[in-house]
């Protein structure tokens, strides 16, 4: 009895330190260069840009960052690094800028998507859509 104790408890902190771990790298920091960060969007967020961004996001985005951007597409558990929830002002307090970067060079999991959506403008079009997912 005592060892099956004792086993519970080992496995119920193995799997407490694996959630440690994701979390920490959930939340690796990413920085953006300051030049790329102060950058301001040029197209204009209307709805032709918005509806344009969805079609793009849901095309090359949706299966990592899932329909609604919770982080919970459908490829999102195959992943090594849980992706960002862009519901949540953590992202959503970043600035066009920074959100376009990221989108763009890409890091780890994270594609770049520079040769995938080669136009900046439907780029830029994809940060509208973004914004529209805030809680």
């Amino acid at each position: 009895m005592k060892r099956k104790l004792i086993l519970a408890i080992s496995v119920i902190a193995l799997g407490c330190m694996g959630l440690a771990f994701t979390a920490v790298q959930k939340t690796k920091p990413w920085p953006v260069p300051d030049k790329d960060a102060k950058v301001v969007n040029p197209v204009k967020s209307n709805g032709e840009s918005i509806a344009a961004g969805k079609a793009l996001y849901s095309q090359h985005c949706a299966s990592c960052h899932g329909k609604k951007g919770l982080g919970d597409g459908s490829k999102a558990a195959q992943l090594k690094t849980q992706p960002e929830d862009m519901s949540q002002s953590k992202l959503q307090s970043q600035s066009d800028g920074s959100l376009f970067y990221k989108i763009s060079v890409g890091r780890d999991d994270m594609p770049s998507f520079k040769k995938k959506i080669p136009d900046t403008e439907d780029l830029w079009s994809v940060v509208n859509y973004v914004r529209t997912l805030k809680k």
